[in-house]
């Protein structure tokens, strides 16, 4: 990551949320794009060694993203997102949640609601994360599983993705 760029991670215990500011090195379309297409989170949603494996997703309001988070031995642990809001590509929103591989919610995991804002700067893309719990124990119970470690290890990801990306539009750029 390019320690240059913006990263605040709090945790709001009154409000039952945790807030997450993230720039990235990159024009908005890409960071939404990266964001939103199932190919492109395969390729950094899960904190290494795992991967994520998308099964079927639907971005659209009402649609679902079904995934795995596999382990390097094999293990899936599956989640599903229910997309509630969409804003392309400003915002969008999705109710989160542990389940099985057919999206049955495991109940014995809090949901979350994420509210995902994209904003662009000169030559950043900011993106502004809330992530909301119905109660305070959900929250801290999702926070001792290691959430912040493992989200920024995922970050550190598309931060990688990002770079691979700008460095071929502009090898494409010189070609022309």
């Amino acid at each position: 990551m390019n320690s240059n760029l913006l990263f605040d991670f709090s945790v709001d215990k009154e409000n039952k949320c945790i807030r997450v500011k993230r720039a990235f090195a990159a024009d908005k379309e890409l960071v939404w794009a990266a964001w939103t297409t199932p190919e492109l989170l395969d390729l950094w949603w899960a904190p290494k060694p795992y991967k994520a494996q998308t099964k079927s997703m639907d971005f659209k309001e009402g649609g679902t993203w079904l995934y795995a988070m596999r382990s390097p031995e094999g293990v899936a642990h599956w989640c599903r997102a229910d997309y509630q809001k969409i804003s392309a590509p400003e915002y969008f929103s999705g109710l989160d949640a542990f389940c099985d591989e057919n999206g049955n919610i495991n109940k014995d995991f809090p949901r979350s609601l994420w509210n995902n804002t994209f904003s662009e700067h000169r030559t950043t893309t900011q993106v502004d994360i809330v992530i909301q719990y119905k109660e305070l124990v959900d929250l801290e119970k999702i926070i001792e599983t290691g959430f912040k470690e493992g989200f920024t290890m995922a970050l550190g990801n598309l931060d990688q993705y990002l770079e691979e990306q700008s460095k071929l539009r502009n090898q494409l750029r010189e070609n022309k």
